[in-house]
């Protein structure tokens, strides 16, 4: 761990543009540490605008998970590391490779540039996901999943896999380095990640808003998520980065199981008077299944349908002094970003 006060530390965020890491770049600014981010394209300027706001505090550089240029560079004369890049489909890929290779060996790319640093990497912190925790196993509805849990792949959908595969090969890597080469690693495995936005890059959260809000969908299938606000990923993350008894750990950060009714009854009651009619209804199975028959979206939700993701964040909460905000707070706040970035349209008006 870094003896150094914050303003003489550099922490690397990976694929800054991202949701998740936008908010983990403010919460590292905040604490006044010096952060860099990695982006695709430093020439993508609809890409990095929303980062503009943070000004000199923040260092952008390219590095591409698909390929090893720019990582040595961006790992340079940082203390810590919080790898939050990972590829994140709307849709269902055609190739289940297009997932899980990139999240697989691109991890594989930052740690190595880790290790290659021969200990000036002090910490490296893993975005992970639930997804490598409460899938592919048999239905059992009373089981409360933890950290002692994984995933089975051979059951996983791509997605699920990808994570999966990719915090597995992260663990094996660090055990693996010679002494002269180690970092420690903690990893962050959150839920149905919502919360403000910072661009229209806000991932499944986002879509779901947007379709409730726009009233693109008539009525809500049973879908369901542990549910977690952004900003509060982003303060797990800088716990998992600061804490000593963090290392080698993993951590949980969910809250308790939500249906889609109930996340659109929320936006309802919050958004009601500003004109907008969120449908509240259950919308059948058939009716669902016929729909995502002309709708990649829709169709990577069939095999969720019906099915409870619960998950404990207690190690979070004991080991990190973690905590997390109301569901409510949660999403009347992405409402209110997505109104504002133009993400959910204007209220039809009578």
């Amino acid at each position: 761990m870094s003896d150094k006060p914050p303003a003489e530390t550099t922490v690397l965020v990976t694929g800054a543009t991202g949701f998740v890491a936008g908010h983990c770049v403010e919460a590292l600014l905040r604490r006044g540490y010096r952060v860099r981010g990695t982006v695709r394209s430093l020439s993508n300027e609809s890409k990095v605008a929303h980062l503009r706001r943070f000004g000199d505090g923040l260092e952008l550089v390219e590095a591409d998970l698909t390929g090893d240029a720019g990582w040595d560079r961006a790992v340079e004369g940082c203390t810590y590391v919080l790898h939050v890049a990972s590829p994140f489909p709307a849709t269902l890929p055609d190739d289940e490779s297009e997932l899980v290779t990139p999240a697989v060996e691109g991890t594989k790319r930052v740690l190595r540039a880790c290790a290659a640093t021969r200990g000036k990497v002090k910490r490296v912190v893993l975005t992970s996901s639930v997804a490598a925790v409460a899938f592919g196993h048999d239905d059992k509805t009373d089981h409360v999943f933890d950290e002692d849990d994984w995933s089975v792949v051979d059951r996983c959908e791509p997605y699920q896999k990808s994570k999966t595969l990719a915090e597995r090969a992260a663990w094996d890597f660090v055990s693996s380095l010679q002494d002269d080469e180690r970092f420690e690693l903690a990893v962050i495995n959150p839920g149905f990640i919502a919360g403000p936005l910072m661009s229209n890059c806000g991932g499944t959260s986002a879509e779901v808003v947007k379709r409730l809000m726009d009233r693109d969908m008539p009525a809500c299938p049973q879908l369901g998520w542990s549910m977690v606000d952004v900003r509060d990923v982003a303060e797990a993350h800088v716990l998992a980065m600061t804490k000593p008894e963090a290392a080698g750990n993993r951590y949980i950060c969910g809250g308790k199981h939500i249906w889609m009714r109930d996340i659109a009854k929320i936006l309802d009651e919050e958004f009601r008077d500003q004109g907008y009619r969120v449908p509240t209804g259950h919308l059948p199975y058939p009716v669902l299944w016929l729909a995502a028959r002309f709708d990649k979206t829709l169709r990577m939700a069939l095999k969720s349908i019906g099915k409870r993701e619960e998950v404990s964040c207690g190690k979070a909460e004991r080991e990190l002094g973690w905590t997390r905000r109301s569901y409510r707070e949660t999403l009347a706040d992405m409402g209110n970003s997505a109104i504002e970035l133009g993400i959910v349209a204007p209220p039809a008006r009578a």
